[in-house]
């Protein structure tokens, strides 16, 4: 699925935190979302907008960097935050039961570090690439 990722780059946080809340009416329950990008490209601000676009309070938004994962209610369906900077292997995903996300209908799952469970997510998963360029941040969707 090509997602509308709008003007790029994405100029700051508000810009970014907005482009989450337009990619909320283009993904839901049972989609993957992997986002890739080095440490300040702005997942976290991306996945805060998308929930919030999805009826999610900002503030109820974190980064699971210590708890790996954080579940969110949007009404119809739950939102699973991953951030899987911190598992060594594919196999981690699984001993951590996050396994169980990955495309289950009942929910969307957004994974923040995906890279390290690459083979273990499903082949629909959504790629953005996000970094860091002059003027802003730039989100490119790798269609495969």
């Amino acid at each position: 699925m090509a997602l509308d990722l709008g003007p790029q780059p994405v100029p700051d946080a508000e810009a970014m935190h907005a482009l989450g809340q337009h990619l909320a009416r283009q993904v839901g329950a049972g989609d993957v979302v992997a986002l890739v990008g080095d440490l300040g490209a702005g997942k976290t601000t991306l996945v805060r907008g998308l929930c919030t676009g999805l009826g999610i309070a900002p503030d109820d938004v974190s980064s699971p960097t210590f708890a790996l994962c954080n579940v969110y209610d949007a009404g119809a369906f739950q939102v699973a935050h991953m951030d899987l900077y911190r598992l060594e292997s594919p196999d981690d995903l699984q001993a951590a039961g996050l396994d169980e996300w990955l495309g289950a209908p009942d929910a969307l799952c957004l994974i923040e570090w995906p890279e390290v469970a690459r083979r273990a997510l499903p082949t629909a998963t959504i790629w953005l690439h996000l970094a860091v360029v002059h003027g802003g941040r730039t989100v490119v969707q790798n269609v495969t």
